[in-house]
């Protein structure tokens, strides 16, 4: 656990001479810290009130010791559920994960793709038997991941630089899994998990590939047209776009994301589905408008492809494994986990998949008339008084790094300036100083003149006699 965290912030910041990547390393590592510390406090109440934490021992005893809605489970998974948000960018510790594509492109699609982001996930769903007895916190997880997987997509909706939105896609997808876990999903959100990490990988070295292309050029409204120079990045964004959208039959995400629309449905949870159809809109509509804008209409920059085996093998896998071949292979945790409200299948299985797909494709046709040629009405949207507002509010993520900013580092800054001196040390310091005041105001009284010593014991006996008769009185 602190191991991914670790190694994501030597990662961020490897391009070391640029500021902002150091920045972004420091910015991940404090808020994945901040779940840490929630982490930690969850595992002592596990090993205060269970003695062991060990995972499967954990399972067996919680039931036997706690009912449901016990306090101390309600506290222990409360904090496991805030260390999670950590590790996999959810609200309201997301603000690191959209910085962190400051680090290489491979980084972003091992770690902030497909291994570290998802630890959180895993967590979940591994301890899943406590949080069955603390329903209100499993709840919360699926609110968390709901919540999330709409706003990312959002912010996705209006970013300019291409591992950006993949990054805030990232988010939303792992709002997903949450989703799925908060519904008792466990088997889906797993299976998410997996497929998540072909065609997200395939999505960020792709997108490697067109930056190198294009001269490390990140910003999309400066590429264009690049379908016909980069045949195989073009055909990786189409294929892992069209799973991340969840495009019907043909893509690997279809199957896994409507497993937990499914698992949403059958669970009774309306309002988390809802959340999970408009986010698959959402997603389509980002997606395609990347793929539109970077890879048609004008060219604006010139490309040259990638080559060799260094370059095509990795794209060519996870092309394969992006489509329903990925789908095939056995889903990890298959028979560890318990089964979900969905297990048994139902008519309306068939329908929600229609609908989903539907919802998919109408995204994916919405970003075809708003993106594809001249962009008029996309400019006008864009350029309305609304338009601007809005788009200003989800470029800056909803504003919550400008919230933290004023909440948490301001007022650290001002601590910092106000202790810059340290006063508890200079206060100690008064010590000494006080030491040598005295010590120097009492030397001036040794002036070795005999009339000073005697007037000065006449008065000192004076004041002793004076204190003697007050006291007496």
């Amino acid at each position: 656990w602190e191991g991914v965290g670790l190694c994501s912030y030597l990662l961020i910041g490897f391009y070391y001479s640029n500021r902002n990547n150091g920045n972004a390393a420091l910015k991940a590592f404090i808020v994945t810290r901040i779940g840490d510390v929630f982490l930690a406090i969850g595992l002592f109440i596990l090993f205060v009130q269970l003695g062991t934490l060990n995972v499967q021992e954990l399972l067996v005893l919680a039931p036997q010791k706690f009912q449901a809605g016990d306090t101390w489970m309600v506290l222990a998974t409360l904090m496991l559920l805030g260390g999670a948000v950590g590790k996999s960018a959810q609200l309201p510790l997301q603000t690191w994960l959209a910085d962190a594509m400051a680090g290489p492109t491979p980084v972003s699609a091992l770690i902030h793709a497909a291994t570290m982001v998802t630890a959180g996930v895993y967590l979940i769903a591994r301890t899943h038997g406590l949080f069955t007895l603390a329903p209100d916190i499993l709840h919360l997880v699926g609110v968390v991941g709901g919540i999330t997987l709409v706003m990312a997509g959002f912010a996705a909706l209006v970013q300019t630089d291409i591992k950006r939105i993949l990054a805030y896609s990232t988010m939303s997808q792992i709002g997903y899994m949450f989703l799925a876990l908060g519904v008792g999903g466990w088997h889906a959100a797993i299976f998410h998990l997996m497929t998540h990490a072909f065609f997200k990988a395939l999505l960020f070295l792709a997108s490697g590939a067109v930056i190198n292309a294009c001269h490390h050029e990140q910003n999309i409204f400066k590429m264009g047209g690049l379908w016909k120079k980069l045949p195989l990045a073009y055909a990786s964004f189409v294929v892992g776009g069209a799973a991340l959208a969840a495009l019907p039959i043909l893509t690997v995400g279809f199957y896994s994301k409507d497993e937990i629309l499914w698992e949403a449905f059958a669970s009774g949870n309306s309002n988390l589905l809802y959340a999970g159809l408009f986010g698959a809109f959402m997603t389509s509509l980002y997606t395609f408008r990347l793929i539109f804008i970077t890879f048609h209409g004008e060219a604006k920059t010139e490309a040259h492809a990638g080559h060799g085996i260094s370059h095509w093998l990795p794209l060519g896998v996870l092309i394969v494994l992006s489509t329903f071949v990925g789908a095939w292979i056995h889903p990890p945790l298959a028979g560890v986990l318990p089964q979900g409200a969905g297990h048994a299948g139902g008519e309306a299985k068939h329908s929600l998949e229609i609908a989903s797909g539907a919802i998919a494709i109408a995204g994916i046709l919405l970003a075809a008339v708003l993106f594809l040629g001249k962009r008029r009405l996309a400019t006008a949207i864009a350029n309305s008084s609304i338009g601007r507002i809005l788009s200003a509010w989800w470029f800056a993520a909803w504003g919550f790094d400008w919230i933290y900013d004023k909440l948490f580092v301001k007022p650290y800054l001002l601590i910092c300036h106000l202790l810059r001196k340290d006063p508890v040390d200079r206060g100690i310091g008064l010590i000494p100083r006080m030491a040598r005041g005295g010590h120097v105001a009492m030397s001036k009284t040794e002036t070795g003149q005999l009339r000073w010593y005697t007037a000065s014991i006449a008065v000192g006996a004076v004041l002793v006699l004076g204190a003697v008769v007050v006291a007496a009185v």
